[in-house]
């Protein structure tokens, strides 16, 4: 099931929520930076990694303070490689395979938070969670759209991906 809610993606008290990162999980974007700053020195202690992360890979952590328990950290880019729609893809496959080995129910994710235009990541998030929700997990998508004419709009893609 995937719901267009109207709240902040850190506000939103999921198993997980997805967070564009670098190869070093450094945040990507307004929206990764917010959800760093929410979680506070408890998600800093998380982000550290010892070596570089593959792009279109995905990892998971805790979520410090935010409301959610884990990140889903998409690996988008590193400083050879931008974001393109084919690593975003890539790496959303991931997540969904590690939301599964987690067993996460509950998953959110901001649209204007990975790095392409906000209808264009819609497309694939909608599109990779209905191709991987036969498995099992996750078993909601939450997409987490503030503006009101961005989720008017959303709305059309989300319908376009109903079973």
């Amino acid at each position: 099931m995937i719901r267009l809610v109207a709240q902040e993606l850190e506000q939103l008290a999921v198993q997980a929520v997805v967070r564009a990162s670098d190869a070093v999980l450094a945040p990507l974007g307004p929206v990764s930076l917010t959800l760093d700053r929410c979680g506070g020195e408890r998600l800093a202690r998380e982000l550290r990694t010892q070596v570089p992360l593959e792009v279109g890979s995905a990892v998971v952590t805790g979520a410090g303070d935010l409301a959610a328990e884990f990140l889903l950290h998409l690996i988008v880019q590193d400083s050879e490689r931008p974001v393109t729609s084919s690593t975003l893809r890539r790496a959303l496959v991931s997540a969904w395979h590690r939301a599964e080995a987690w067993q996460l129910g509950t998953v959110a994710a901001d649209p204007a938070g990975l790095l392409l235009l906000p209808e264009e990541a819609a497309n694939l998030v909608v599109e990779t969670f209905r191709e991987q929700s036969t498995r099992g997990f996750p078993t909601e998508l939450y997409l987490a759209v503030s503006d009101s004419e961005l989720r008017g709009r959303l709305g059309a893609t989300v319908g376009n991906h109903q079973p």
